[in-house]
């Protein structure tokens, strides 16, 4: 990218910060005290999707406890401010306004949802607030324009829809030889997402989608996607579904006898989908980024992690949780890494230092550039066995 001109346009702009050869970025430094640093999030705490904004806020809360309890960051504490969106882009523009203007938020640390944090993430660019690790993985969220400069202010550490849904079709059709691979979707930017990857995908393998059926957002009724896919003679479906589409269609299904191979993706890779879907969702196959820890079952630091969310909010632990947790942990990182005189200019330079942040959970390292704001694109596939979710296969790439 040719952008040289204009960052010596804005050369003399004291108000933005200077990067050497890139477009310059207004960073707020707001939000920041000797003792605190305000951090914002926006989820859904009561709309359609709470079974996974409810487990996500445990998540950063608990993250923000650990931080706290250790010193905070530089002897500064976390002080999180969340709002219920509802899943209602109008409310989460409006929770964002809120955030930026009355509460002072330093940086939105992973809201909620594709729809949502599409409708709202200009108001936070606008005042030079960063969008950290948002829990979508669009690639509005990551993808950025360095002639844009606000569009820096943009990071993501979840697996992409399109990247994630692509490694996980290339290994199930070299797999599983389907000969009529079809897709249901969410008609959103999240189910856009998995459709271009699942396209995509076909095309490269020179192959063409036998079926493509959507739905709207809250639709309860699957009946006619199914009976179509199953006329059209799926095999293999792929879900852009989240929990309760993924165990209504597939509901469905078996009411008329039709038993593709079911994939997801990286969002039907939760604890609700067996323990709702039961013998339903038994088989399913669904892209994934990390292993989901079971109290029961995990060691060392994970179990030690599951156990203290279980004291604390007396439920299991989820996927949703880990993520929340791991939003928070890694703004925790790189704000250490930007050193005491804690600036979003000094926030923004760290995390594209290529500081590396590992979790606890063994996901893929985190790490981020000054072109690149995606942590990673390797790819899991899971299957239901028995109730819980179980490893296939690991180090997917397209």
């Amino acid at each position: 990218m040719h952008f040289k001109a204009f960052a010596v346009t804005l050369a003399c702009t004291t108000t933005l910060a200077v990067l050497p050869a890139v477009a310059q970025t207004k960073v707020t430094n707001q939000g920041v005290t000797s003792t605190e640093i305000v951090l914002g999030t926006h989820q859904d705490l009561s709309g359609p999707i709470k079974v996974w904004g409810v487990p996500v806020l445990n998540g950063m809360q608990l993250a923000v406890d650990d931080v706290n309890a250790k010193g905070g960051i530089h002897g500064r504490k976390i002080r999180l401010v969340a709002e219920d969106s509802q899943y209602d882009p109008k409310k989460a523009v409006l929770a964002s306004q809120k955030m930026v203007e009355k509460d002072k938020v330093f940086a939105m640390v992973g809201p909620m949802g594709s729809p949502t944090v599409l409708a709202s993430q200009d108001i936070l660019f606008d005042a030079g607030v960063p969008q950290l690790f948002p829990l979508t993985a669009a690639e509005f969220t990551f993808k950025f324009d360095p002639k844009k400069p606000q569009e820096r202010l943009k990071f993501n550490n979840l697996l992409p829809y399109v990247e994630s849904t692509r490694a996980a079709v290339k290994y199930m059709v070299e797999w599983k030889k389907p000969k009529a691979a079809c897709i249901m979707y969410q008609d959103d930017e999240y189910g856009k997402n998995v459709f271009d990857g699942f396209t995509q995908q076909l095309e490269a393998m020179k192959m063409k989608p036998a079926s493509v059926t959507t739905y709207k957002r809250g639709a309860s009724d699957f009946s006619a996607q199914a009976a179509k896919m199953k006329s059209d003679g799926c095999d293999l479906v792929v879900m852009g579904t989240v929990i309760r589409e993924t165990i209504g269609l597939m509901a469905e299904a078996k009411k008329i006898g039709f038993a593709p191979v079911w994939l997801g993706a990286t969002p039907v890779n939760v604890l609700e989908i067996p323990a709702l879907g039961k013998e339903l969702v038994e088989g399913l196959y669904a892209a994934a980024g990390f292993v989901i820890p079971y109290r029961d079952t995990s060691t060392g630091a994970v179990k030690d992690w599951c156990e203290a969310y279980f004291k604390k909010f007396n439920v299991e632990p989820n996927s949703q949780a880990v993520i929340g947790y791991n939003a928070v942990m890694t703004f925790a990182h790189y704000a250490q890494v930007a050193g005491k005189d804690l600036t979003g200019q000094k926030l923004l330079d760290a995390m594209e230092s290529g500081s590396v942040y590992q979790d606890i959970f063994g996901s893929p390292p985190t790490k981020f550039s000054k072109t690149n704001h995606l942590a990673t694109t390797i790819t899991q596939i899971q299957e239901v066995k028995n109730g819980r979710w179980v490893l296939v296969k690991g180090d997917l790439l397209f």
